[in-house]
């Protein structure tokens, strides 16, 4: 089963950044030999450089403040966005003839919840890299205001994920949060109230990871493995969806797999929750059509994983999953992470270790859905590729190992990856800003009307080839 907490907690006290320049040099050192190791990234590469380089120039000069915006597919991400600002941004300057007044650092927001599963060190390390934690879920004011504040005055710029989370899918862009649109408004009010002129702008990026060989044979062994510890023997009959028989085999078998898993979730919540899968009349889509009844039930499916939490907390089903699932997370970190600790009697403190208890593994569903949410019926056969059956593999290896209570952060290696990025043109926060400031009505619709900017930018990003 999922990993689960004993006992009531203090609360997550929010931690400072504190940039350290020998800590960051030291990292910097280390990350060309680290990559290929840990990572098995064997080459980084970016396009479109010049735009940071500028970017960088303008605000070193304090004429401008800027925040990069950037895919979140994997975990490494922190790793490849360090790699290219501390060491390809420099080496691009240079060949400009371009002398920067000090380091191409940057500050960064995580998720306060991050080093309870990454462990302490990185409570200690992402500070000093420059690190801003927030809680997701709530309005974490005193996050809020910290990213703020770094934002508007920092001698160094700010990177944030508007995905949220990573997605698992370096072709896929997830529904964007307007944090990051607020973020800039923000930032042009503070400016305003110093009497400050500087122009403001978000600089949204693409990460993108690819194998640097196909890794059909891993993947056909990690698929055998997951076979294997749901018992699935025997040959598959191809779907006949994809025009490459050996492909089509192999999606056959995902298919199969896919289709178990979704049976013994329905099984489980249906026995054991009393929670069961909805008949729609008429089903939207074809009933032959195993791909598109495997997507549209494991909605279904995740919609059902998730009550069994709500119904728990008390809470209501609104809003898209993500939504849901950020507000299951606060409200089991309210009973795990406790503001009362020490005023409650011994007797109190054993009910609050209870709850603390049924808590975390009540925020069990909501992981499990967390990592389904991106998942479509038709990813892999818009584009058959290694990349993307190797992606939806490792996502399938993730939901059974943390079941099954293991270490979901640490996947098998399917083999050596270059990490490409990819820099899009700045989108200017000034020039909104007499929308924003009207009203706020203006202020709403400025800010989705950023916010979709940067999806846009994003998603077009994500079309180019690397």
């Amino acid at each position: 089963m999922p990993q689960f907490i004993s006992k009531a907690q203090p609360p997550l006290e929010f931690i400072p950044q504190r940039l350290t320049p020998w800590v960051v040099e030291t990292v910097r050192f280390l990350l060309p030999i680290w990559m290929p190791w840990r990572l098995s990234v064997t080459s980084v590469d970016a396009e479109k450089l010049e735009i940071l380089v500028k970017q960088y120039q303008e605000f070193q000069a304090g004429k401008s403040r800027f925040l990069m915006a950037f895919r979140h597919p994997s975990t490494n991400d922190p790793f490849a966005m360090s790699y290219m600002l501390w060491r390809l941004v420099p080496k691009e300057a240079r060949q400009a003839g371009i002398r920067f007044k000090r380091p191409t650092y940057s500050h960064f927001m995580y998720d306060r919840g991050i080093p309870l599963w990454a462990g302490q060190f990185v409570s200690w390390l992402f500070p000093r890299l420059g690190g801003t934690p927030i809680l997701r879920g709530k309005a974490d004011r005193v996050g809020l205001r910290a990213a703020r504040d770094l934002f508007a005055n920092s001698p160094y710029p700010i990177a944030i994920s508007p995905e949220g989370g990573t997605n698992e899918h370096n072709e896929l862009v997830s529904p964007l949060e307007p944090g990051v649109a607020q973020l800039g408004f923000w930032c042009i009010e503070d400016l305003l109230k110093a009497n400050r002129t500087e122009s403001v702008y978000i600089v949204p990026l693409r990460i993108r990871y690819r194998y640097v060989s196909p890794p059909w044979k891993a993947v056909k062994e990690l698929l055998g493995q997951l076979e294997a510890q749901m018992d699935l023997t025997g040959e598959v009959a191809p779907p006949q969806l994809l025009e490459e028989p050996a492909t089509d085999v192999l999606y056959g078998r995902v298919l199969r797999l896919g289709e178990c898993l979704l049976a013994e979730m329905e099984q489980f919540y249906s026995k054991y929750y009393h929670l069961l899968r909805p008949a729609v009349d008429p089903v939207p889509y074809d009933p032959a059509d195993r791909n598109a009844k495997l997507a549209f039930q494991l909605k279904q499916q995740l919609d059902i994983a998730l009550q069994a939490s709500e119904s728990y907390f008390g809470l209501t089903a609104k809003g898209n999953l993500v939504d849901r699932c950020r507000r299951l997370e606060q409200a089991g970190f309210d009973r795990i992470y406790r503001q009362d600790l020490e005023k409650l009697t011994p007797l109190e403190r054993g009910m609050a270790d209870w709850l603390a208890q049924e808590a975390s593994l009540r925020i069990g569903h909501m992981r499990m859905v967390e990592r389904l949410t991106m998942v479509s019926g038709n990813y892999i056969l818009a584009k058959p590729s290694g990349d993307r059956f190797a992606e939806i593999v490792l996502l399938l290896w993730k939901i059974m190992t943390y079941i099954q209570g293991g270490d979901p952060h640490s996947p098998p290696k399917l083999g050596a990856q270059s990490l490409k990025l990819t820099i899009s043109d700045p989108i200017s926060v000034t020039e909104r800003w007499p929308a924003y400031s009207a009203n706020r009505q203006g202020a709403r619709k400025a800010v989705d009307e950023l916010t979709q900017s940067i999806q846009v930018a994003l998603e077009e990003l994500n079309e180019i080839e690397p």
